[in-house]
């Protein structure tokens, strides 16, 4: 007989299986996400970017149409890797749980029409998670004959401040449902989430309430028992190094010699700016060192000056598959 095909395993700084990515609101949590992804399915791998918070951001990140939930083909990686993507509902989750426990089909569909699903999500808030991070676990150990269906799944998050609630609710849940298909299912994504099969990483700028949010994020998710990855630094610079500051006199020669204008504004306008510059490159240097001490692996990844588009997404997938 002959033998099954393996998976190629992912990158060897990238262990785990299932890679959560989050981060404050506006540090490009979702390009950091797709990226990896990106990164992780080249050389002939299969990954899954999920997204769970109805934002659309992925379609928008590709220009593609709205993603339904439905896994499909999102884009080719190099060396003939695929990237495919799905955005959770969690209204739908919740169809396809009633139909694999209970055998419901059409009556679950019903259901919808009636309004139970609102009602369900309502009175049980926390439901509203425990099916989409069950959806994403069920994509994570998905077997198709003897190998897994992805090498990878990249989960683009909810943002740091709800990121411990998020991921600890079906913890919640299985502690409180005494019996039943919740409870095992609950217990079975809770399980993944704290196992060496998850990452859970981190985007954030060299700006205060970022790092800040960093900080309180990891400490959060490391009491509750989820294993963190890295800290990726989106849009950095290059640290510069520090010396002495450019004199008034010194411009204004440069700037003659370049044959441009000298007059004691043009100078006095140059000055202010090298020196707000330098006093926030002290500051970055200072938020980066916080970082650091957080002992963990940390990645920076540059500002793009053309923006997010497939290059640039190229660009940071190397980058990351990369990273030490």
């Amino acid at each position: 007989m002959a033998a099954v095909e393996q998976p190629a395993e992912p990158a060897g700084t990238w262990p785990a299986r299932l890679h959560v990515v989050t981060g404050k609101g506006g540090t490009g949590k979702t390009s950091v996400a797709a990226a990896l992804a990106l990164g992780l399915a080249a050389g002939g791998r299969r990954t899954l970017l999920v997204e769970v918070e109805g934002r659309q951001g992925i379609a928008q990140l590709f220009g593609t149409d709205p993603l339904p939930y439905e896994e499909r083909h999102l884009t080719d990686a190099p060396g003939g890797g695929e990237v495919r993507a799905l955005a959770v509902d969690a209204e739908e989750a919740l169809l396809e749980y009633l139909d694999m426990f209970y055998k419901l089909g059409a009556a679950g569909r019903a259901l919808r029409k009636l309004g139970a699903i609102d009602f369900a999500t309502t009175i049980a808030p926390g439901l509203r998670d425990v099916l989409l991070t069950g959806k994403v676990k069920e994509a994570t150990t998905r077997t198709s004959g003897q190998r897994r269906t992805y090498d990878a799944v990249v989960l683009d998050a909810p943002p740091t401040g709800r990121i411990g609630r998020f991921l600890n609710v079906t913890a919640e849940t299985a502690r409180l449902a005494k019996v039943g298909p919740i409870k095992t299912q609950s217990e079975g994504v809770s399980a993944l989430l704290r196992s060496p099969m998850t990452a859970v990483h981190v985007v954030t700028l060299l700006e205060e309430m970022p790092v800040q949010e960093t900080v309180d994020a990891i400490a959060e998710l490391t009491q509750l028992g989820f294993p963190v990855g890295r800290v990726i630094v989106n849009g950095a610079r290059p640290p510069v190094p520090t010396g002495r500051q450019v004199t008034a006199a010194e411009l204004k020669r440069g700037l003659a010699a370049a044959g441009l204008p000298t007059d004691g504004r043009t100078v006095a306008g140059l000055v202010a700016e090298a020196r707000d510059q330098q006093v926030r490159r002290e500051l970055e240097d200072s938020l980066r060192a916080d970082l650091v001490e957080l002992g963990l692996p940390l990645t920076e990844l540059p500002l793009l000056p053309d923006g997010v588009d497939r290059a640039g997404l190229e660009t940071l997938a190397g980058m990351l598959v990369r990273a030490d």
